[in-house]
């Protein structure tokens, strides 16, 4: 193995004894009506972090029906904008009083570095602050436009019960995506995080508790997909479902949600280029590509895993993104100095060795890595820093989502070369370009087909701005304010001004 900057395992104090995660549903914390639990080992350390309700129909369903008459008794969906807002606030400040324990179980779980998990849970509580902004500054329109004796006023009311599916690898910043902007509309929620990573989605609810949520508004069922998130996905009392997660998954929510024509709401898998001119500034580049290819493990929607780079420069490119990965920090993830952590498990790490075995079997070469590693102290699964070039388009390391560190290296001549492998590919989640001429940058920016398109940075982000996919990285969008409006029925009011409506039926 090339010589890598490891951390090797720290004396951090890991908790004795297993978080207890159950059922929030009607505010009660319940078992499942089975008795039955799950536990989850963490993928550093291989200790127990936490053990889990079980889920099954009955409790997904108790959960629903929970939803719906909270929603129906408008103890939220017809209070005040203002009432709704104050207690989003009081939610963001909890969670900045919980950032350590929170950030802690995140970490064990999900085996990402702690310091990424503070920031992560930290930088939630801007989102729920945000999503407050918007419950009292939302409004519809008013047309006085249609003749003297008309008016026309669109309103937007809350869609009603929304089903979230939430992933491992942000489970905390996902649903901070979702949940908040849901509850300012006036919506009630039903919320399955992923079986992973439950921990902080059950501690959040302990802050919805404390932070005075009307019960039944928001409710939590443990478990896994097919027992669970299938039930929420097709029962008659949901009007939504939004889901984060993979693409396949994704389209099956999507077809057993139209046996009810309900709305779905789809953040699915990336894959993420960034187009390096020649005449880029080649050191903030490849810095850029560098914590692309490598934050949250690779294990990100987000994650810029193929580089399209200029003939003239790949090799100058390539050379320099080696030299910064073998810098990067893999290690243990409950050290502060930490910059990548564990791969989530045994078997996604097998699968994203089989990516690079294949592209290294097709031709490829690896520049850097190539295969998992071993953490000094440690037993869990990690993964090298990987670089491969010499990808050509066809190939799978090219055009699938590897969810892993590893970069696919392409090259391009011209521009129209460049958007045309940047759009090759059923995803459109993201992209990037890098180039010191302004007009190189919007041309590109116009052309690629992708939600979001970064100029001379990476993975910059904002609550006030959207996120979301093209094609088969998803539909709707995510925060910001086409994020809340996501969760709206639109209803049209025509008033009539005084007794003017001509009789239909001719007088006798």
């Amino acid at each position: 193995m090339t010589e890598l900057n490891l951390i090797s395992a720290v004396d951090a104090a890991i908790p004795a004894e297993p978080f207890i995660c159950r059922h929030l549903i009607a505010g009660e914390w319940r078992d499942s009506a089975s008795g039955e639990t799950y536990d989850r080992m963490s993928p550093a350390h291989g200790c127990l972090v936490s053990r889990a309700a079980l889920g099954a129909e009955a409790d997904a369903e108790a959960a629903i029906v929970a939803a719906r008459e909270a929603f129906d008794s408008g103890v939220w969906s017809r209070v005040s904008g203002k009432e709704r807002a104050t207690i989003l606030l009081r939610v963001a400040d909890l969670i900045e009083g919980n950032v350590e324990r929170m950030a802690l179980l995140e970490t064990l779980e999900s085996g990402k570095p702690i310091s990424q998990s503070r920031a992560e849970v930290s930088g939630a509580a801007d989102l729920w602050r945000y999503a407050a902004s918007l419950a009292r500054t939302m409004h519809g329109d008013s047309h006085n436009t249609l003749g003297p004796d008309m008016l026309g006023v669109v309103v937007k009311d809350p869609i009603g019960v929304v089903s979230m599916i939430t992933p491992w690898n942000f489970p905390f910043w996902i649903l901070s995506q979702k949940l908040p902007f849901a509850l300012a509309a006036g919506c009630t929620t039903v919320i399955k995080p992923s079986e992973l990573t439950p921990s902080t989605t059950v501690m959040l609810g302990e802050l919805l508790f404390e932070a005075g949520m009307p019960a039944g508004v928001v409710n939590i069922v443990l478990g896994y997909g097919p027992a669970v998130g299938g039930l929420m996905s097709t029962h008659e009392a949901v009007d939504m479902v939004t889901f984060t997660g993979s693409t396949v998954v994704g389209k099956a929510i999507s077809a057993a949600a139209s046996s009810t024509l309900k709305k779905v709401a789809l953040e699915l898998g990336g894959k993420n280029p960034q187009v390096v001119f020649p005449d880029a500034d080649i050191e903030s580049a490849a810095d850029a590509i560098t914590f692309g290819v490598y934050f949250n493990t690779g294990q990100c929607c987000n994650s810029s895993s193929r580089i399209i780079v200029h003939e003239d420069i790949v090799d100058e490119v390539v050379e320099r993104v080696v030299e910064l990965s073998k810098r990067v920090a893999f290690g243990d993830p409950l050290d502060p100095r930490t910059q990548v952590g564990a791969i989530i498990s045994v078997q996604h790490q097998g699968k994203i060795d089989d990516y690079v075995r294949a592209a290294v079997t097709e031709g490829a070469e690896i520049a850097l890595g190539g295969g998992p590693m071993t953490v000094p102290g440690l037993e869990g699964q990690f993964y090298q820093p990987t670089v491969v070039r010499g990808v050509s388009p066809e190939m799978a390391i090219a055009r699938e989502e590897v969810f892993g560190p590893v970069l696919s290296v392409l090259t391009f001549r011209t521009m129209d070369e460049a958007v045309a492998l940047t759009n090759d590919a059923s995803y459109g989640l993201s992209a990037g370009v890098w180039s010191e001429n302004v007009h190189t940058c919007l041309e590109f920016s116009t052309r690629a087909q992708a939600g979001t398109v970064w100029t001379n940075t990476w993975m910059d982000g904002f609550p006030e701005l959207s996120f979301g996919g093209v094609k088969q990285s998803g539909q709707g969008r995510e925060i910001g304010r086409y994020g809340l409006e996501e969760f709206f029925e639109i209803k049209t009011l025509v008033m009539r001004i005084g007794r003017t409506r001509e009789p239909w039926v001719r007088p006798e």
